[in-house]
């Protein structure tokens, strides 16, 4: 891809020293690892919206679903400041373009969720989300995010960073003219990646897709793109990939030896077993895509959805 994927992202985790100590949460993966793809644009909630570094430090109170932000010794409510900022914030943000948002995690202001909130007697439930994080899904409901924490999980990163570059070449599409015959083209390529998430939603899209020399573009593509931002959202599981996989070697059927059949059929039983991470039999496919020369599965974003450097499937 020419340009980098633009993301949002808790300017603290790129090691800008905004927190309210003063300090950091620098993010060695974030900022050096995806930071090579990725252009950030970082925001610090307390910052922008004129908090000094340092500072007090700030808990929620009140009512999870509407909780009130608020500083720890002194008491001090910064609730309409911060929610003023923050809508306008996002608005901002539709400028940038971008394919997903990192939060900090358990942040008041910046946790997508499981953020602690202080009720009348003092004890915190771990059922609030942040001020700005809830005003930026609310805006972006479809938009991919995470928070770093989260993307500990292996799953969940490899989930999200899949995301992210797959609505990267969805906007490239939209930025050049997009048709009805370069819409089949980006759903051709795309199929089995969507079957890997949902086959739901794959089934839904071909559905529409057929329906493109039908339908006007201006409809088509805001309902192509929500069934495939909600496609995204839907974790991929072993069933699923192990599903895709068996698509995927019913393109052989007439070139593989016995020999490579049964291979195949060995290594996708340890994948199920999770004796072997997925990167394994996605290597021996890819083999037999070169070795037999298969054009439509060369251009298959499921066999390579993100850069191998980042080593996503080495883990899943």
């Amino acid at each position: 891809m020419e340009d980098r994927i633009k993301l949002g992202v808790s300017s603290c985790l790129l090691g800008n020293k905004v927190r309210y100590d003063g300090g950091h949460k620098l993010d060695h993966f974030l900022a050096d690892t995806l930071g090579a793809y990725v252009e950030y644009v970082p925001v610090c909630p307390e910052v922008e919206c004129g908090l000094p570094v340092p500072r007090e430090a700030m808990r929620l109170v009140g009512d999870p679903s509407s909780p009130r932000l608020v500083t720890i010794h002194t008491g001090k409510d910064h609730t309409d400041r911060m929610l003023e900022w923050a809508r306008r914030r996002v608005r901002e943000l539709e400028q940038e373009k971008l394919c997903g948002f990192i939060f900090k995690g358990r942040s008041p202001s910046s946790g997508m969720e499981r953020v602690k909130v202080y009720g009348e007697g003092g004890m915190p439930a771990k059922t609030g989300v942040g001020l700005f994080a809830r005003t930026f899904m609310e805006h972006f409901p479809l938009l991919p995010v995470e928070e770093d924490g989260r993307l500990h999980d292996p799953k969940l990163r490899e989930n999200f960073v899949e995301a992210i570059f797959t609505l990267k070449r969805w906007r490239e599409f939209l930025d050049n003219r997009p048709n009805p015959g370069a819409l089949v083209r980006f759903h051709s390529r795309h199929k089995l990646l969507l079957l890997s998430h949902s086959p739901r939603h794959y089934q839904s899209m071909g559905k529409l897709v057929a329906r493109a020399g039908d339908i006007s573009m201006e409809k088509l593509i805001p309902e192509y793109q929500s069934l495939l931002l909600e496609g995204l959202r839907l974790k991929t599981t072993g069933k699923k990939n192990l599903n895709v996989l068996q698509h995927l070697m019913g393109y052989f059927k007439n070139e593989l030896t016995k020999d490579e059949k049964q291979e195949l059929l060995e290594i996708f039983d340890l994948y199920a077993r999770g004796t072997v991470p997925l990167i394994v039999p996605i290597t021996l496919i890819n083999h037999y895509v070169r070795k037999y020369d298969q054009p439509y599965l060369r251009e298959q974003h499921y066999l390579s959805p993100h850069p191998v450097e980042l080593q996503l499937r080495n883990h899943v």
